[in-house]
């Protein structure tokens, strides 16, 4: 698994982090055996559309101080190295 997520890990890191797999893939197996019948979905099970705030400017009047610590500020705005051609 390291491997496939390009980690980088010492001997030691590998025992530790296999022992920790382990014993969460032991925890899961022992969800498995849970009698769920008749217990609702959770509110996040992804069916409902997320409750969002409109997006509004509601402190205009700290624009400038927001930006002035960023590297490279331009008035309100913050500038960026152009990535794409």
């Amino acid at each position: 698994m390291a491997r496939l997520a390009r980690l980088g890990l010492r001997e030691e890191e590998k025992h530790s982090l296999r022992g920790e797999l382990e014993s969460i893939l032991a925890y899961v197996e022992k969800l498995q055996e849970l009698d769920t019948d008749g217990v609702l979905p959770t509110l996040g099970s992804g069916n409902e559309r997320p409750v969002l705030r409109e997006d509004a400017v509601t402190n205009p009047e700290r624009a400038r101080e927001m930006v002035a610590g960023a590297p490279d500020p331009d008035e309100t705005f913050l500038r960026v190295p152009k990535i794409l051609d």
